[in-house]
């Protein structure tokens, strides 16, 4: 399973603001970037933010360079915007819609509940939390699985709300795909074109 594997707020001081959903998060201590020079670092090139942004959007979504360049190159092939096709792609895996649903806190902890085979998508069991969900597709919880404390903990402080892209239903652990999220229904904090004008570099 590729996944990040370095500190956990090392991300949150080169992108210059917090990632990690932590609430002691390293940022707030030390709000530069990381490394020997972190302090001294004053001019920007273009290409240092477009890189910046680009490796905070893969950080958000945790997901590795192979498999974020993938996505882009097919968000690239596709007829609509590429910046909000990247973010659609991003948006429609299973692990983030588990989390967006309020099914867990963070999404490491939903990659981890769709990979520990929580879940089942139109009635068959999935375990790969980069399963792309198309609209009319709906999402269980495992019989078994529906009372897990981690769950409801998650619903009862969970601090973000639905997306209007999606349908949830908490008592049955149920999660519709409406519709494909719009621009303006992803509140995520990226500035996509930056990213495609890295790629397209």
């Amino acid at each position: 399973m590729a996944r990040y594997t370095g500190p956990t707020c090392k991300p949150c001081r080169r992108a210059r603001q917090t990632l990690c959903n932590s609430k002691t998060c390293a940022f707030e201590r030390r709000p530069y970037p990381p490394g020997e020079h972190g302090r001294g670092r004053i001019r920007e090139s273009q290409y240092q933010i477009q890189l910046r942004e680009k490796q905070k959007a893969r950080y958000i979504y945790g997901i590795l360079e192979r498999q974020f360049r993938r996505y882009y190159q097919e968000a690239a092939r596709s007829r609509t915007v590429t910046g909000e096709r990247l973010l659609q792609i991003l948006e429609t895996r299973l692990d983030n819609v588990v989390f967006r649903a309020r099914f867990a806190q963070t999404r490491p902890q939903a990659r981890q509940l769709v990979n520990h085979g929580h879940f089942l998508v139109n009635g068959k069991k999935v375990n790969i939390p980069s399963y792309r969900l198309r609209e009319g597709d709906v999402v269980t919880m495992r019989e078994r699985s529906k009372d897990l404390l981690i769950v409801q903990h998650a619903l009862d402080t969970a601090d973000h709300a639905t997306p209007e892209w999606i349908t949830v239903n908490t008592d049955g652990r149920e999660i519709t795909i409406t519709q494909l999220p719009s621009r303006q229904q992803v509140d995520t904090q990226i500035q996509e074109q930056l990213i495609v004008e890295l790629y397209s570099k």
